[in-house]
C-alpha cells in the first residue's frame, strides 16, 4: 500500500532522512506551580511561582505559552498572546486555581479544545475561546474560596461572560513547509453582536539558559529593516520570523523583573516588558534599539460583528524573500494530507461523530506532548549564580532521586494541570499514540526505562511532587500491547528490539516490586498508594492511623497481572532465542505463586460470603480486617488474564516440560487456580486468578445497574454506598467512604482526585480487555447476565463491545444531539460553536457521566480513541 504523504514523512523521520519532529506543540500550557520551579524552604510549589508572578520570573527548566510551540529542546519558543483592551494584563498564559484555591484542587478556569494534530506535526490547529469583557480573575477566585467540599466547582462558563457571545474565537493552526519552515495562521472570529477591538501579539523568544551559571552565552534577536524578526542562536543558526502587513515590532528581555517581584533594583528591560507597554503603555519597558531575547509583533484588530481577521505569519530557517507566496496553497496541502491520513486510520469507521471524537481524542495527546526538563541533582543543589535553596531541601522531596536528569519529549496527562508526566498515566497513553505513531509511543516506554528516569534500585519514576509513589505496574502492558499493535501496522513484523530492550529493564522493575512491596515474602503485595488516590479509607502512601499494614487485592493483582504480561513477552522473544524460556518458566511460577497467596486460606482475599476481593488490614498486633468496600480494588482480579494457544506451548519444550513438572508437584495451584489444563475452544489455555464461577460472580456484581455498571461504564466505586457507607472505627476515629459520583467531599490528596464512584477510563479500558481475553478462552457458549437481573444472556465479547460503547456515549451525541460529558450546560450543549468541541476530562460522573477532574484533553481519556473502532460481528 503506498503510503499516505504523512506516513512518509514519519518514515524519513524514523529512518533519520528528515528531522519531521524537530518543531512541535512541546510550550506547556503551564510552568508555574511546578515542583522544578519550586524553590521554597517547604516544598510549596503552588505559592512560589504564582499566575501573578508568571509574567515576570524567568524559568529555570522550561517555558510556557498559549497554543505554543517550540523546538525539540526548547531553545526557540512562539505562542500567541492577547489583549482585549479590558484585561488588567497580556493573556499571555492560561489563569487556573491552585490546589488551595480551588474547592476541589487545582483547575484551569479557561476554555480551549486542541482540535487535529498530524503525528509529526505538519497541521496542528487549537481553538481558544477569549472574552470580550474584562476576565473575572477575582470572581473565580472568590467564588471557589467560597464553596465547599459538597458544591461544584466554579467555572468561567458559569460566571456569564459567554452567555452574550461576547468572546472571541482564536484559531491558532501551524503547517510545516518542511522540518524547519513552518508557516502560522491565526483566525479570530467576533462571536459577539458589535465591533470589538483586539491586540494579537505573537510571541517568539528564548528560553532562558544564560542566567544560572554554567553558561553566560545568551542569544539575541533583532528586526531588520523589513520589519523581519531575526533570530540568532548558537546552536540552531539563524530563523526569521516573518509578520504579514509589517506590524510594529517590540522586544523585551526574558529576564525576571527584580523590583516588581522582590523591590531589588535591576536594570531592563524584563520579561513583563511588553505586557506594561501594551496594558499600560509604558514605552520603557521595551527595548529602544530594537533587540533582546523576547519578540513579539503587535496587530491592533478591530472586527466587525460576525466577522473574522486572519494573521499570517511564517517562521522558516530560510530567508524568504516572498514567504507568503505560496502560504495558502501549502496550508491546504498539508490540511489535506493530514485528512487523508485520518482518512486511513478511520477505515471502516462510518459514523461521522465517532470520527470527530477520535480524531479531536488523538489530536489532545498529540499536543500533549511537551518538553520536559528536570535535573533533580541540579535542582537540590541550586545553581551558581542564583541563592542558594534552603537547607531543608536536601532531605526534601525528591532528594532520593539524584540520578534523575530529564531533558526530552514527553506525553503528558495534560498540559496545564499536570505538565509533567506520570508513568502510569503514560503507559495508557501509548495505546491511542499507537495507532498513529508507534514510533513515538515505542521511544515514551524505552524512555521511562533508562538509567537516567529509572532508579539504580529499579523503581519507575512516578511523577514530578513525589518520584517515589509507587504506581500500578503497567508498563509491561503497554510495551506488549504496543509491540503487537506496531506488528500489525507492519504487516506482521514485530519490533523485537524495542521488546527485549523494555523487558530487561522490567525485569529490575520486577524485582524491585518483589523486594520492596510483599511484606512478608509471601506474594501478597502492600504496593501503597497505587495511583487510585482516595478510593479506600486511608491514605495510602503514607503510615497508617491503625499502624500496621494493608494487604491489598489490587496490588496483589496488579502484580499477578504483571508476572503474566513478563510471562507472555518471555514468549515472544522466545521464538527467537530459546534462552527466554527459562525466563517463561520463572514468571509461569511466580504468577501461581501469587494465585495461590490469593487463595490461602490464612490470607484469603476473598470473602466467600459476599463473593468478592477485599483488602486485608493487619494492624500490629496481628488482627485481620476484611475492609469491605465494593470497589475496583475487588474487580482489579479480573485484569490478571492471558490465554495462551496450544502451539505455543508446543514451540517451547524447555517451557513445556517444566511447567508440565511444576504443576504436577503442586496440584492444588494446577486445580485450584489457573485451570491450564483444562483446554478451551481452539485448543488454548488460561492463566488466570479467576475459575469461570469466580468470575461470573465478580461480575454478576459489576454488571449491577444498582453497584457498578452506569450508563458511562463501571463505576470505581459500587452506588450501594450511597446509602451504605463504609465506616471503620480504629483508634476512637471515624473512617468512611461513601459513593460521591462525581467530585470528591474528602480532602485526601488535596481533594482534586476522586475515585470513589466516578468512570476512570483506564480500569474500564483493562476491564474491557480482560473480557475479551475471556472470551477468546470460553468462546460464545460462555455467557452471563447483563445488565444483572436483565434476563439478557450475552456473551463476554457483547458484554465488552456493550462498555464500550457506554464509554464512548459519554462524548457522541444522543437522540436529543446532547452530549453526556456536557453535563447541564445549555451553551455548551446547543450553541453550534460550542457543541462539537470535546473536552476529554480526567473522569466521568457515575450517574450522568458528566466530565469531572482535569478538563482538557487528560491524557488516558485518550483511550476513546481505541475504543473507536470497526465492529466485528459476533
Amino acid at each position: 500500500m503506498t503510503p499516505t504523504a504523512e506516513e512518509q514523512r514519519l518514515l524519513d523521520d524514523r529512518d533519520k532522512k528528515a528531522n519531521w519532529r524537530f518543531l512541535g506543540p512541546y510550550l506547556t500550557e503551564r510552568q508555574w506551580g511546578t515542583v522544578r520551579e519550586d524553590y521554597s524552604p517547604g516544598g510549596t510549589a503552588w505559592e512560589y511561582v504564582s499566575h501573578d508572578a508568571a509574567r515576570s520570573k524567568a524559568y529555570r527548566w522550561g517555558e510556557e505559552g498559549i497554543g505554543g510551540i517550540s523546538d525539540e529542546k526548547q531553545r526557540i519558543c512562539f505562542s500567541v498572546a492577547l489583549w482585549n483592551t479590558k484585561d488588567p494584563i497580556l493573556k499571555e498564559r492560561f489563569f487556573g486555581l491552585t490546589g488551595h484555591e480551588g474547592n476541589h484542587g487545582e483547575d484551569v478556569k479557561e476554555i480551549y479544545y486542541y482540535l487535529d494534530s498530524t503525528p509529526t506535526h505538519s497541521y496542528m490547529k487549537m481553538l481558544y475561546k477569549y472574552p470580550q469583557q474584562a476576565y473575572p480573575y477575582s470572581q473565580l477566585v472568590d467564588e471557589n474560596r467560597r464553596r465547599g467540599k459538597l458544591d461544584p466547582e466554579y467555572e468561567l462558563i458559569d460566571t456569564g461572560i459567554f452567555d452574550d457571545d461576547r468572546y472571541f474565537d482564536v484559531f491558532m493552526e501551524y503547517a510545516k513547509a518542511d522540518v524547519d519552515d513552518l508557516l502560522i495562521r491565526i483566525t479570530v472570529h467576533n462571536r459577539g453582536p458589535q465591533k470589538a477591538s483586539l491586540r494579537v501579539l505573537p510571541q517568539i523568544w528564548f528560553r532562558n539558559t544564560w542566567a544560572w551559571g554554567y553558561d553566560n552565552y545568551k542569544p539575541e534577536a533583532s528586526r531588520d529593516e523589513d520589519g523581519v524578526i531575526e533570530i540568532n542562536h548558537r546552536d540552531l543558526g539563524n530563523y526569521y520570523l516573518v509578520g504579514a502587513g509589517k506590524p510594529e515590532v517590540l522586544f523585551c528581555e526574558n529576564e525576571t523583573n527584580l523590583k516588581r517581584l522582590y523591590n531589588v533594583e535591576g536594570s531592563g528591560p524584563f520579561k513583563d516588558g511588553i505586557n506594561d507597554f501594551v496594558v499600560h503603555g509604558n514605552r520603557e519597558a521595551i527595548s529602544s534599539v530594537h533587540r533582546g531575547t523576547k519578540g513579539a509583533f503587535d496587530y491592533n484588530l478591530s472586527i466587525a460583528a460576525g466577522k473574522s481577521s486572519t494573521i499570517t505569519l511564517r517562521l522558516s530557517a530560510k530567508y524568504l524573500v516572498d514567504p507568503f507566496q505560496d502560504f495558502d496553497a501549502l496550508f491546504e496541502q498539508r490540511l489535506q494530507e493530514a485528512n487523508a491520513f485520518y482518512d486511513r486510520v478511520q477505515t471502516g469507521i462510518a459514523d461521522d461523530d465517532k470520527k470527530n471524537i477520535q480524531r479531536q481524542a488523538i489530536a489532545g495527546m498529540l499536543w500533549s506532548k511537551q518538553f520536559y526538563f528536570y535535573d533533580v541533582s541540579e535542582w537540590l543543589k541550586g545553581d551558581p549564580a542564583q541563592p542558594p535553596p534552603p537547607e531543608q531541601r536536601e532531605h526534601g522531596r525528591n532528594h532520593d532521586w539524584t540520578h534523575l536528569s530529564n531533558c526530552d519529549i514527553i506525553s503528558m496527562p495534560d498540559t496545564w494541570e499536570y505538565p509533567w508526566y506520570a508513568a502510569w498515566d503514560l503507559a495508557f497513553h501509548c495505546l491511542p499514540i499507537a495507532m498513529v505513531d508507534p514510533e513515538f509511543a515505542k521511544h515514551q516506554l524505552v524512555l521511562l526505562t533508562k538509567e537516567w528516569y529509572m532508579h539504580p534500585n529499579g523503581q519507575l519514576p512516578a511523577y514530578e511532587w513525589a518520584l517515589g509513589d509507587v504506581n500500578p505496574p503497567v508498563h509491561a502492558w503497554a510495551t506488549w500491547r504496543v509491540y503487537k499493535m506496531d506488528e500489525k501496522l507492519q504487516g506482521g513484523k514485530g519490533d523485537r528490539k524495542f521488546l527485549e530492550e523494555v523487558f530487561h529493564k522490567l525485569l529490575l522493575n520486577f524485582t524491585w516490586w518483589v523486594n520492596r512491596k510483599d511484606y512478608n515474602g509471601n506474594n501478597i503485595f502492600q504496593g501503597g498508594f497505587l495511583g487510585m488516590d482516595n478510593i479506600g479509607v486511608f491514605d495510602r502512601s503514607s503510615q497508617l492511623p491503625t499502624g500496621g499494614y494493608i494487604e491489598q487485592s489490587d496490588g496483589t493483582s496488579w502484580m499477578a497481572m504483571f508476572t503474566l504480561n513478563m510471562l507472555r513477552i518471555s514468549l515472544e522473544l522466545a521464538k527467537e532465542n530459546p534462552i527466554y524460556q527459562s525466563l517463561a518458566t520463572k514468571f509461569f511460577e511466580h504468577f501461581l505463586y501469587i494465585a495461590g497467596a490469593m487463595a490461602n486460606e490464612k490470607i484469603d482475599l476473598w470473602d466467600e460470603e459476599d463473593e468478592f476481593f477485599y483488602d486485608v488490614l493487619r494492624t500490629p498486633d496481628n488482627q485481620r480486617t476484611m475492609m469491605k468496600i465494593h470497589s475496583m480494588v475487588g474487580l482489579i482480579p479480573l485484569f490478571a488474564v492471558e490465554v495462551l494457544d496450544q502451539e505455543l506451548y508446543d514451540a517451547m519444550p524447555a517451557f513445556y516440560e517444566r511447567a508440565r513438572w511444576f504443576l504436577q508437584n503442586r496440584p492444588d495451584l494446577a486445580n485450584l487456580i489457573s485451570r491450564w489444563t483444562v483446554k478451551g475452544k481452539g485448543a488454548r489455555h488460561l492463566l488466570s486468578l479467576l475459575r469461570g464461577h469466580r468470575m461470573k460472580r465478580l461480575l454478576k456484581r459489576m454488571l449491577d445497574e444498582s453497584e457498578f455498571l452506569s450508563g458511562y461504564g463501571i463505576r470505581a466505586l459500587s452506588r450501594y454506598h450511597l446509602d451504605h457507607p463504609y465506616v471503620l472505627h480504629a483508634n476512637g476515629n471515624e473512617f468512611k467512604v461513601k459513593y460521591t459520583p462525581g467530585e470528591g467531599d474528602s480532602s485526601l490528596f488535596g481533594g482534586n482526585s476522586n475515585w470513589r464512584g466516578p468512570i476512570w477510563f483506564p480500569v474500564n479500558f483493562l476491564l474491557i480487555e480482560s473480557l475479551q481475553r475471556f472470551h477468546h478462552y470460553y468462546g460464545d457458549d460462555f455467557k452471563v447476565e447483563h445488565p444483572t437481573g436483565s434476563g439478557n444472556m450475552r456473551t463476554l465479547k457483547q458484554i465488552a463491545d456493550d462498555l464500550s460503547e457506554r464509554m464512548i456515549s459519554i462524548f457522541r451525541r444522543d437522540a436529543n444531539g446532547h452530549r453526556a460529558v456536557f453535563g447541564e450546560s445549555k451553551k455548551f450543549q446547543n450553541d453550534p460553536h460550542f457543541r462539537d468541541y470535546i473536552p476529554f476530562y480526567e473522569y466521568f460522573h457515575g450517574d450522568t457521566g458528566r466530565g469531572a477532574g482535569a478538563m482538557h484533553q487528560t491524557g488516558w481519556t485518550g483511550l476513546v480513541a481505541k475504543l473507536i473502532q470497526p465492529r466485528r460481528k459476533n
